[in-house]
C-alpha cells in the first residue's frame, strides 16, 4: 500500500485525509493519506526513512519555507516563490530523493481568476507573510497586480502593520487576501484586525482558510456587501495538482 500525507503543526483542522482517502476508495487505489503533525521539521527525514511506502507529502503551516533545506531539488515555481507545499519522494538504492513543488500557485490562480474579472481594480492587500503569501504574490504579479503585505509583526519596510491600514489603503486596495491561519478551526473566533466597516461592495475578500468555510473575516466582508470566497476550491485544486505530480 502506498502512503501519502500532510506535514505541519496542529493539523486537527485538515480536510486533506478525508479528501484523499475518499478519492482512493472511489478509484480503487490501494493507498492511504495520513497526518504527520511535527514539532520540528527536522523530524521529517526519520519519518521518511521509517516509512518506505511513503510516496508523497503536502506541506502546510509553518514548514513551507523551512522544508527547503531537506530537499534535493525544487522546481522553478517553488524557487521563485520560496515556498514548497508538495514533495515527491523517490528512492533509488536505499537513497531518498526529495523533489519540491508549489501547487498553491495553481490552486490560488484557478480559484480566483473568475472573481477577478468582476473587478477593474489592480491592487491587492496580502494579509500575512508566510509561505502561502509567497504563492499568492507570485500569482498576483503574473496577473498584473500591485500588492502590499500586511502583518501583525512587520519585519521589513515593505510590510504594513495592521494599525496603518486606513481609509485610503482600504479605498485603494479592493482585493484583500488572508494567508494567515487566523480564523482556522478550532480558533474560529479569530480574524485579521482590519477596519471592516470601510469595506464596500467593490471589495473582494479571499480567505485561504477553508475550515470553517465561512470565517469571521469573510462574514464581516459579506455584511458590508463585499464579494467573498473561501479556500476550499483552492485546497481541492492544489490537491489534484499534487496528485498529478506524485503519479508522474
Amino acid at each position: 500500500m502506498d502512503i501519502y500525507g500532510l506535514v505541519g503543526k496542529g493539523l486537527s483542522h485538515s480536510f486533506s485525509p478525508v479528501y484523499f482517502n475518499e478519492k482512493f476508495a472511489k478509484l480503487g487505489i490501494d493507498a492511504e493519506y495520513r497526518l504527520f503533525d511535527l514539532e520540528d521539521i527536522a523530524a521529517l527525514p526519520a519519518i521518511i526513512n521509517a516509512t518506505p511506502e511513503l510516496k508523497g507529502l503536502n506541506i502546510t503551516i509553518p514548514y513551507k519555507r523551512q522544508v527547503f533545506e531537506l530537499l534535493n531539488r525544487t522546481d522553478t515555481v517553488a524557487q521563485l516563490t520560496g515556498s514548497v507545499n508538495t514533495i515527491k519522494i523517490e528512492r533509488l538504492n536505499n537513497v531518498n530523493r526529495l523533489s519540491g513543488y508549489n501547487t498553491d500557485v495553481i490552486g490560488f490562480e484557478r480559484s480566483i481568476k473568475d472573481l477577478l474579472k468582476k473587478s477593474p481594480n489592480r491592487k491587492a492587500l496580502i494579509l500575512g507573510t508566510g509561505g502561502s503569501s509567497r504563492a499568492v504574490a507570485y500569482v498576483l504579479r503574473k496577473l498584473g497586480y500591485f500588492y502590499l503585505f500586511a502583518s501583525g509583526n512587520p519585519q521589513k519596510a515593505s510590510q504594513l502593520g495592521y494599525a496603518y491600514i486606513d481609509r485610503k489603503i482600504m479605498a485603494d486596495y479592493k482585493l484583500i487576501i488572508n494567508t494567515t491561519p487566523l480564523g482556522m478551526y478550532p480558533n474560529i473566533d479569530s480574524f485579521p484586525p482590519l477596519p471592516y466597516h470601510m469595506l464596500t461592495s467593490d471589495h473582494i475578500l479571499f480567505d485561504l482558510v477553508y475550515n470553517p468555510k465561512e470565517t469571521r473575516f469573510l462574514a464581516f466582508g459579506k455584511e458590508q456587501g463585499a464579494k467573498v470566497l473561501s479556500g476550499l476550491k483552492m485546497l481541492e485544486t492544489q490537491a489534484e495538482a499534487s496528485w498529478k505530480i506524485w503519479r508522474k
